[in-house]
């Protein structure tokens, strides 16, 4: 009897050592990211607000209330809500959610289950990328249809690939303060980084009427995703890379603080 369990144990412990087959291992991350997908579909006070706050402040700041100065402040504050757009789906899509399901049991049942270890978090990331372009794409379609800002081609390209891949470090922000924060506290400690980020961030003014502020804003990632999408829309001229280096520096931080902690306490 003793035997057949070892040899029970041996087996089972041997089929746990062997990799994953490619096509089994490709459907689990396709799984993940679609039942993340579906799960924020199907959550509206996730979703909507995701979704109408930058276009309706869009439509009132840089459309209604702007008509008359040639154009100008539609240009600026579409970069500048595009920008603001796609921080929400990282840092609550990634902070909120993490910690609720740190918090209820969730992420510890997901790492028992025979799933790649990153899978969970690929799939949030998908979830994100998808929502920031959906965001992205709603602003400018407001942009031109709407607002009849000149924009070629080239430039909404050029803007929807610096606004879709800059939700990366508000993800990675997001996962941080997730391993951080319970549960309940997730949603109003969020916000208190969101937004004051934006205001420091000059995304609802020029920060040139406040010069104190102005240099302090190159700490906050949305500054330096800020420039980029401005310069995507042709409004100023400079150096990209600096801004695409704290953008990589600012995930990459964060993503290893967070893998340290998730490793150390779950």
């Amino acid at each position: 009897m003793n035997m057949h369990a070892d040899m029970h144990a041996d087996l089972s412990h041997a089929t746990a050592d062997l990799p994953m087959p490619r096509a089994r291992l490709a459907r689990a991350y396709l799984q993940e990211a679609r039942s993340e997908c579906l799960r924020y579909l199907r959550n509206p006070g996730f979703l909507l607000p995701t979704l109408l706050f930058p276009t309706v402040f869009y439509l009132m700041f840089g459309v209604l209330l702007a008509r008359d100065d040639g154009g100008h402040a539609a240009r600026y504050l579409l970069a500048a809500y595009a920008t603001f757009g796609v921080m929400a789906p990282g840092l609550f899509g990634f902070g909120v959610s993490l910690a609720f399901e740190r918090d209820n049991g969730l992420l510890t049942l997901k790492r028992a289950l025979p799933m790649p270890p990153l899978a969970y978090l690929a799939g949030k990331l998908v979830m994100a990328l998808c929502v920031a372009a959906v965001v992205a794409s709603l602003l400018v379609a407001i942009a031109l249809g709407v607002a009849h800002v000149a924009l070629s081609p080239a430039q909404v390209l050029r803007l929807l690939a610096t606004a879709v891949p800059g939700v990366l470090p508000f993800c990675a922000l997001g996962m941080l303060v997730g391993t951080w924060i319970k549960g309940q506290g997730a949603p109003g400690v969020i916000n208190l980084i969101y937004l004051p980020m934006a205001f420091l961030s000059g995304l609802w003014f020029p920060l040139d009427r406040m010069p104190a502020l102005r240099g302090l804003a190159p700490v906050w990632p949305a500054w330096h995703l800020d420039q980029l999408a401005m310069d995507a829309v042709g409004l100023q001229q400079g150096a990209a890379l600096p801004h695409v280096l704290a953008l990589a520096a600012w995930t990459t931080v964060c993503l290893w603080i967070a893998a340290r902690r998730l490793r150390r306490v779950g």
